[in-house]
């Protein structure tokens, strides 16, 4: 039995956001709301912001985005990265909630 919880345990810790804190139904509508411009409806980048940016966006459902943990996307989306300005308006709850839909892109 303590093989079990031992391995259980790795495994959520290894996963990022497999029990996000928010909702992500929520979310959803807030990402289409605030995010979709940019990074298009199913996460993929908005190619004519990107070349009109001279940035290449990644996917929000490749691994890389993926692997970051719900903090480090966090503070993208509140800070901003690169030449992604903060998203004004996104705290708390709602913050959670786009997180917890970023997860469902994978």
């Amino acid at each position: 039995m303590r093989r079990f919880t031992a391995v259980v345990a790795t495994a959520l810790i290894l996963t990022p956001g497999l029990f996000a804190a928010g909702d992500a139904a929520k979310g959803k509508d807030l990402y289409n709301a605030k995010c979709k411009n940019c990074h298009g409806a199913a996460g993929e980048g908005n190619p004519n912001i990107a070349k009109a940016m001279k940035v290449e966006m990644r996917a929000l459902g490749s691994k890389e985005v993926q692997a970051k943990k719900d903090d480090e996307l966090k503070k993208v989306v509140t800070d901003g990265t690169g030449k992604m300005k903060a998203v004004a308006g996104v705290a708390g709850a709602d913050l959670d909630n786009v997180i917890a839909y970023v997860r469902t892109l994978k």
